[in-house]
């Protein structure tokens, strides 16, 4: 996992130099005052003036002793500090995302490939190609438009109305619930269709296999053999595909946080960008590496809790 992260931090650290502005640009192009000896003096204070590699090491020995540096904003706060005040809520809505996704798929696609060919079969691939085909940030538009506007049913930004605080305790939580309904549902959609679909192709795969007819030769029940027998050994790509979506989650996160004001680190990920905030930008990337490599770790281990057979190995 350590040079699979250098390389990560390597890389990302030298494309985001690569992309055109700089953040002392940015800072001073609006004021005329600003001549160009302020804003080398901007560049040397911001380390900017030295070469990429040279950078690349001084922030690599401030990450060493898990320290990100300090934002380029004019507030000057520290990037840890920036990243804990929004990380919470981000983790918090991929949670409810994963488990929404993990809860719906996997019964769609166990159902669609038992049922294979049946009307139920048939409906769910039509939504799951339809969920493939729309461009999240088009559905999130449009679910806006008609929960928020015209039946007024939903919430269409924040996670909390402004009179939060003084709300009843039960009235305060059907608040925060609402303000969720539509951006969990948002970043599910997407991996929603995809997982379905993957289930039912290893399912089918699965119950066509010489164990399964022996095992509804034996006698067993038919929803034995699904849900015991079939069912465990279809889990094992999901498994991996379940890890590798960590990252994809927190990449989801920069459009329905920035689409529905949500005060995550998807949102500050996209403001640090546009104002070429290079220490708040490798933070949010290394939160990201770091999650992504763990993703993959605990999908090595749930394999072998899934099947015997890499234990023993």
């Amino acid at each position: 996992m350590l040079p699979l992260f250098f390389g990560i931090t390597v890389i990302c650290f030298s494309v985001m130099h690569l992309a055109p502005g700089s953040p002392t640009d940015l800072q001073t192009e609006m004021n005329p005052r600003v001549t160009a000896e302020m804003k080398e003096r901007l560049r040397a204070m911001y380390d900017l003036d030295k070469p990429l590699h040279v950078q690349y090491g001084k922030w690599l020995g401030r990450l060493l002793v898990l320290d990100l540096g300090v934002s380029f904003s004019p507030d000057a706060r520290p990037v840890s500090a920036k990243i804990l005040e929004r990380l919470p809520i981000t983790v918090f809505l991929n949670v409810l995302s994963m488990a929404l996704i993990f809860l719906i798929a996997i019964p769609i696609g166990v159902l669609s490939a038992v049922r294979q060919g049946s009307t139920f079969d048939r409906v769910m691939s039509v939504v799951v190609f339809v969920g493939f085909a729309i461009p999240t940030f088009w559905l999130a538009l449009l679910l806006m438009i008609l929960f928020g506007l015209h039946l007024d049913w939903l919430p269409i930004s924040g996670i909390r109305s402004l009179n939060y605080e003084y709300l009843p305790p039960v009235e305060a939580f059907w608040d925060f619930l609402q303000h969720l309904i539509l951006p969990v549902s948002i970043a599910a959609f997407g991996g929603l269709a995809g997982l379905s679909r993957y289930m039912r192709s290893n399912m089918l795969e699965v119950i066509r296999q010489d164990y399964i007819t022996t095992a509804r030769a034996k006698g067993l029940p038919e929803r034995t053999v699904i849900y015991r027998h079939a069912l465990r050994n279809a889990m094992l790509p999901v498994i991996t595909l379940l890890g590798l979506s960590v990252p994809g989650l927190i990449g989801g996160s920069v459009i329905f946080e920035t689409i529905f004001s949500i005060p995550g680190m998807g949102q500050l990920f996209y403001m640090a960008v546009m104002a070429r905030d290079y220490p708040v930008v490798m933070g949010i990337l290394v939160i990201g590496a770091v999650l992504t490599l763990v993703g993959n770790l605990l999908a090595d281990v749930s394999y072998a809790l899934a099947d015997p057979r890499i234990r023993i190995s």
